[in-house]
């Protein structure tokens, strides 16, 4: 099964700490996330953000409902966090969130690895257009979320591509997009 590789950056701002908040509380994804996923955390307020740390959400994917559940499987506040799927849609999900001081404000870095049941076919068809829907609503939505502008923030394209093995070797650049 091919594992896919998803890459943005935005850079905001905003101190790193500021930022950081807003993405670990968990609640703030459900308006990161495009209304077509009606999606929702149900795990009860307020949830104690740590390693270890599990969260389930539900939503919508293309009719379908769905409960996600991720755990928080690196912590290290205000620099970088991780969660993984544990039960979900895809057969491998590893988000890596990653902060950095940069230019007066916060380089903020999203790094998720995935494959998808069905294989090349229905990531072609569905996920990975799915995905570039939803990491462009976020980042339309980011700014209004730190109270700023949309042209203070300087946002990077998003890259799919092809992880090019199971083994954590990195693809090849120049297959990012192409699938």
């Amino acid at each position: 099964m091919p594992h896919y590789e998803l890459k943005t950056s935005v850079w905001v701002p905003r101190n790193c700490s500021n930022v950081f908040e807003l993405f670990s509380d968990a609640f703030n994804l459900e308006s990161l996330t495009p209304p077509f996923l009606r999606f929702s955390v149900i795990t009860p307020a307020p949830i104690e953000m740590s390693c270890g740390s599990l969260i389930d959400y539900s939503l919508s994917l293309h009719g379908l409902p769905i409960r996600w559940r991720t755990e928080i499987t690196s912590w290290d506040p205000p620099v970088r966090f991780q969660d993984s799927q544990v039960r979900g849609p895809y057969s491998l999900w590893v988000h890596t969130h990653t902060f950095e001081d940069a230019d007066g404000g916060t380089l903020m870095h999203d790094v998720v690895r995935y494959a998808v049941l069905g294989g090349r076919f229905v990531h072609w068809l569905l996920v990975k257009r799915d995905l570039l829907q939803i990491f462009e609503y976020r980042q339309q939505q980011l700014p209004n979320l730190l109270g700023l502008d949309a042209s203070s923030c300087r946002f990077q394209p998003i890259e799919i591509g092809r992880a090019s093995d199971n083994t954590g070797n990195r693809a090849d650049p120049s297959t990012i997009g192409k699938e």
